[in-house]
């Protein structure tokens, strides 16, 4: 594969549609910051550059061109009406801080998206500001600590943690102070509700978990654990990555949970990947009303749509954004809302779950093991390859490198931790039969070469412009500096 300068000519250039360069250099440009040579472009035609980067596009694996099967990460198509909703000219020309009176239409939005959100959710007020999932994460856990600071509750300086939850669990909870206590899971995938019993206490803050659990199973004894969480005085914090699985047809709120964050570039199909932009909505109950992040939307029949900021809301834990949030992730969210309506919230849901169980099923038929066999899948299931590993020396980390060559993005590897050799797969709800049924082929094929020639799967892959990397020399020899010659 080659870089761009391997393709330059010296004199070669793309400025033919620019202005000419200035002569001299701006006296108002400081002598401690001016170059004293050329930046080191490269010597290419505009043609070089568009033929260039749109080669290297092609070589990537995207939602637009392959299936994405990442487990817990929902990874699906975005339907281009919403963008195209989100991009009209009122909203893109609106500056954040427009009058109320020119923006009452981008506010009406958002207030029916608050709406939304808290009706798929059963919580009682919604905060759209948060920036990403992780920082709905953090709100919701400042959220928690603003309650029990509020009522001078200060010996909970706990938060109980599942071994089945997501790495950014732990981190938030230490990140607002907290000390975390691991709680294991049963071999069924279950939260261990006796281990919770006995570290549950006056110490407990609060419990932070998803439901599903990233197990791919639905918590069967939710309504025991809220009761012994609220019983000792501690919250439960609801990592809304799973969400997708349950959207229409159970509510966060309804499980006992007092407040969640929404991940609206995986349930609502706002974009996702490559480090934003992320949009990481905030639920909560009545408690925890009074201490929401601002700005939100409020309406009345004298004011209209207007802000609400800590003079409505003055114990508020703060604004997390300059404005009111990534607001054009907020409008795609929104218009997929009101391209699903009511009924179409619940088929997300059907469809997720269908899809996952039929391709757990496929798969274990064809002779991939389960991680848990004897319960339903949600969205996603785990498989674990622990007996290939042992017995033909094929990891899961190499059928995911093998999985590149047929066409198809891996996989989750190794995660969640406690499982071995594991795959986490979610095929999601905007996949075909036939696709499913062609990852399921590969698969088939896969696990086949394993068996009769594992130098095929262990060596993989093979059709890449880059080969399997040393990932343990890449991450200690880390070497990003192209020299020029």
């Amino acid at each position: 594969m080659k870089l761009i300068y391997d393709i330059e000519s010296p004199g070669r250039n793309a400025a033919a549609q620019f202005e000419p360069a200035l002569e001299k250099t701006p006296d108002d440009i400081p002598e401690s910051i001016r170059r004293s040579s050329p930046p080191g472009l490269p010597a290419v035609s505009e043609l070089q550059v568009v033929r260039h980067f749109t080669s290297l596009s092609r070589r990537n694996f995207s939602i637009d061109g392959q299936f994405y099967p990442l487990g817990s990460c929902t990874m699906k198509y975005n339907p281009r009406g919403a963008a195209r909703a989100a991009m009209q000219p009122g909203f893109l020309n609106r500056h954040p801080l427009a009058p109320l009176s020119v923006s009452q239409g981008f506010l009406q939005c958002l207030y029916e998206l608050q709406t939304y959100l808290m009706d798929v959710t059963g919580m009682a007020r919604v905060s759209l500001t948060p920036m990403a999932g992780a920082q709905g994460e953090f709100a919701g856990v400042a959220m928690i600590r603003a309650y029990h600071d509020n009522r001078g509750d200060e010996g909970r300086t706990e938060i109980l943690v599942p071994t089945a939850a997501h790495g950014t669990n732990p981190a938030t909870a230490v990140m607002c102070g907290y000390t975390v206590r691991e709680i294991p899971i049963t071999t069924d995938g279950d939260v261990d509700l006796e281990a919770l019993k006995e570290v549950v206490g006056p110490s407990t803050a609060g419990l932070m978990m998803t439901n599903p659990s990233t197990c791919g199973v639905f918590e069967r004894r939710i309504t025991e654990i809220q009761q012994v969480v609220h019983d000792a005085g501690g919250l439960l914090y609801y990592d809304g990555a799973n969400l997708n699985a349950i959207l229409g047809k159970v509510k966060p709120g309804d499980m006992g949970f007092d407040v969640m964050h929404m991940n609206l570039h995986k349930t609502f199909a706002t974009p996702h990947g490559g480090g934003g932009p992320g949009s990481g909505p905030v639920g909560v109950s009545e408690r925890l009303a009074p201490f929401v992040p601002t700005p939100i939307v409020g309406h009345d029949v004298d004011n209209g749509y207007y802000w609400m900021d800590e003079r409505e809301i003055p114990l508020t834990i703060g604004n997390l954004s300059a404005f009111m949030g990534n607001a054009g992730i907020l409008l795609r969210a929104y218009a997929y809302a009101r391209l699903l309506g009511h009924d179409g919230m619940h088929r997300v849901g059907e469809f997720a779950t269908l899809n996952a169980n039929y391709m757990a099923r496929k798969l274990a038929d064809i002779g991939f093991t389960l991680a848990y066999p004897n319960r339903r899948a949600t969205h996603e299931f785990i498989l674990t390859l622990a007996v290939e590993a042992k017995s033909m020396g094929v990891t899961a980390m190499d059928v995911a490198k093998r999985l590149l060559d047929y066409g198809y993005h891996a996989p989750t590897t190794y995660f969640p931790l406690l499982i071995p050799e594991c795959l986490l797969i979610e095929p999601t709800e905007t996949e075909s039969p036939e696709e499913l049924d062609g990852f399921i082929e590969a698969m088939a094929s896969i696990l086949e070469e394993a068996k009769t020639n594992p130098g095929t799967v262990t060596g993989a892959p093979h059709t890449m412009p880059v080969r399997r990397l040393d990932d343990v020399r890449a991450a200690r020899n880390l070497d990003l500096v192209r020299k020029r010659h």
